[in-house]
């Protein structure tokens, strides 16, 4: 098996109340995605979207239609962002309605976003929106319960018949330990064979230690410890670039090049300190949420992005087949720049290159 793509699913194509207030009504990610506008020389803006249109996630066919895209090109499953804060959920909709419908009839796993929501991306980052906090045991038990029916679906993609829990920032939970032993017990006391639980942070982060299976790598400008002292030099000297009113702008072939070669270097040393999975993104351009405030990844196409892939399999060739995860980034954040659905500039050529990949 070359390798098993999970695509990370982005749900805020949907109007709330909660972004209705604090953005406007009928606000979702596809107000900043169309409004967007190129803020230097042959930038790349705004991103306009075909096959699909500017869907609505609340509607049963777009879910189906997205599914059945993805598997065209042998993407394998999607891994849905969820949002729980101590006991409020927020854009729970589309999944809560794959869930209970049984379609898309496509695999699925859920990431826990666990971070609180800031106006940052907004030029607001000192608004606080809604406070991500972890009150104890009654509300992971809250918690747990209200994905216990997902757990549970035949769609959940699993490890060793363990449910995949992943989140987004393990390092702000309080206590890691007692929380994951609580979360695994929780499992079992419900017929599970336990929660296979993957963290989502830097190349330094210890998953056994915190009690984790195994952690997600992906190249993004938080993970500075596989920034060389050269192109930190560059990345300062692009920051400074804001007060001449541009964003900054990083080349995407060093990017992942500087991934690769860290990513390598991590799994070949990592010994007993669970499984690293590499992370691959196709772009990244969030100016439409950010404009002069936000980063661009220049010059990526769908041959370097092949290449990158092809790097990616290349690092877990040793792996146990079922665990052969590589997570795409992402299958939906039109407003980072960063989707594997089809756009007017490249079409189908994003997805064509996984397929080809996975038939090489």
């Amino acid at each position: 098996m070359k390798f098993r793509g999970i695509a990370l699913y982005l749900p805020q194509y949907h109007p709330i109340p909660e972004n209705d207030l604090w953005w406007g009504k009928g606000f979702t990610e596809w107000t900043n995605t169309a409004k967007a506008l190129p803020l230097f020389k042959n930038h790349y803006q705004p991103h306009i979207p075909t096959d699909l249109g500017f869907y609505d996630l609340r509607v049963q066919d777009t879910r189906i239609q997205q599914a059945e895209l993805a598997r065209e090109y042998g993407i394998e499953g999607f891994c849905y962002y969820h949002y729980w804060f101590g006991g409020k959920r927020i854009l729970e909709r589309p999944f809560i309605e794959v869930l209970n419908s049984g379609q898309p009839d496509f695999p699925f796993c859920i990431c826990w976003a666990n971070e609180t929501w800031t106006g940052i991306w907004h030029n607001a980052p000192n608004k606080i929106l809604i406070e991500q906090n972890y009150p104890g045991n009654d509300d992971h038990r809250n918690h747990f319960m209200s994905l216990l029916p997902a757990f549970k679906d035949k769609r959940y993609m699993k490890v060793e018949g363990k449910p995949i829990f992943i989140i987004y920032r393990p390092e702000k939970l309080l206590d890691p330990i007692n929380t994951t032993n609580f979360w695994r017990n929780m499992a079992k006391d419900h017929g599970l064979s336990g929660l296979y639980l993957i963290g989502m942070s830097n190349f330094n982060w210890n998953s056994i230690e915190n009690g984790f299976d195994a952690k997600i790598v992906y190249p993004y400008l938080k993970s500075r410890q596989w920034v060389s002292k050269r192109n930190l030099f560059s990345w300062l000297k692009q920051r400074y670039e804001i007060f001449r009113k541009f964003p900054t702008i990083l080349d995407y072939k060093k990017i992942i090049y500087n991934y690769s070669q860290c990513l390598n270097e991590s799994i070949i040393n990592n010994n007993e300190n669970g499984l690293i999975y590499p992370c691959v993104i196709n772009s990244f351009d969030n100016t439409p949420r950010s404009g002069i405030n936000g980063v661009v990844y220049k010059n990526a196409t769908p041959e370097l992005f092949r290449n990158h892939l092809r790097d990616a399999v290349s690092a877990i060739k040793n792996y146990p087949n079922n665990q052969k995860f590589i997570f795409l980034k992402s299958w939906n954040e039109w407003a980072e720049g960063n989707h594997l659905e089809p756009d007017l500039r490249y079409g189908h050529e994003w997805l064509k290159a996984i397929q080809d990949v996975l038939k090489e």
